[in-house]
């Protein structure tokens, strides 16, 4: 048998349409392909009429499934891997197959198709030069703040994937750390029939959502300005910024920590501020 490989395979986000000819020759002749949904890939590979066979691997079984794709692999099988939508890894399971494969020396290829934090980004009509990818913000209030104060410095364009039913607490929290005029985009069922990309400030987005939002949602979020960043900060914004992170949650000691990280300012100066302003 000759040499195997791991193909990651990116599948639509909405459209079917958008499934390459060379993704669907992949799933068409590999031996096996490993799906986060069985149920849902099977839908797709009807879809283009083919019939591979098709094994589970998602985030609850990755552990389990990696060593045993692999060991296929290395018997010289085609293992095509594919998430729910998009593009595995970025997000969804994946990278954790990867990165066993290459400690394997198995060969690996990746065959391009969509990305929804990429299709959104370039819908936000926002900077696309420098962005960052942050994915799904912590469940937890406490934890959502600190990784939001975190990145209330951050120049780069920022996408978020947004739970439909969080999508008001999210953008909230945002709204807290990063500004509320701050400028961003929210879209939703990207590529699908009612696909809608709303732009506004992150208070407008905040609204938006609170009134109730359907469908898969990615928001995109200006970089902060050198404004923004900028180690002049007064000190009773410094102080407000910590009380906001204490009314979520978060530890005074940590929040000091996380608005000294943001402003670019030692913490000894937060913590003053804190007590100058009690």
């Amino acid at each position: 048998m000759g040499p195997g490989r791991l193909i990651v395979v990116a599948t639509p986000i909405g459209n079917l349409g958008d499934l390459s000819p060379r993704a669907a020759e992949a799933l068409r002749t590999a031996d096996v392909v490993a799906a986060e949904d069985t149920r849902r890939t099977g839908r797709l590979l009807a879809h283009i009429g083919v019939d591979t066979p098709l094994v589970s691997y998602h985030e609850h079984n990755e552990a389990a499934r990696t060593e045993a794709l692999l060991d296929r692999v290395e018997q010289g099988e085609t293992v095509a891997l594919v998430s729910d939508a998009g593009t595995p890894g970025i997000s969804d399971p994946g990278y954790r197959l990867v990165r066993a494969a290459a400690e394997r020396g198995a060969a690996v290829e990746a065959i391009p198709g969509p990305v929804a934090a990429v299709q959104a980004l370039v819908l936000s009509g926002l900077p696309t030069d420098r962005f960052a990818v942050e994915g799904f913000l912590p469940r937890k209030a406490t934890l959502r703040s600190r990784r939001l104060a975190e990145l209330s410095g951050d120049t780069r364009t920022l996408v978020f994937y947004v739970a439909p039913h969080r999508a008001e607490a999210d953008l909230d929290a945002m709204a807290t750390a990063l500004g509320p005029d701050r400028r961003a985009a929210l879209a939703r069922e990207l590529t699908k029939l009612h696909e809608q990309v709303i732009r506004g400030s992150l208070e407008e987005l905040r609204r938006v959502a609170a009134e109730g939002i359907r469908g898969e949602v990615t928001v995109v979020v200006a970089g902060a300005s050198s404004a923004t960043v900028s180690t002049d900060v007064e000190d009773d914004e410094l102080a407000a910024r910590v009380r906001e992170l204490i009314a979520a949650g978060t530890a005074k000691k940590a929040a000091i920590a996380d608005v000294a990280v943001a402003a670019g300012v030692p913490k000894r100066r937060v913590y003053q501020a804190v007590l100058d302003t009690s």
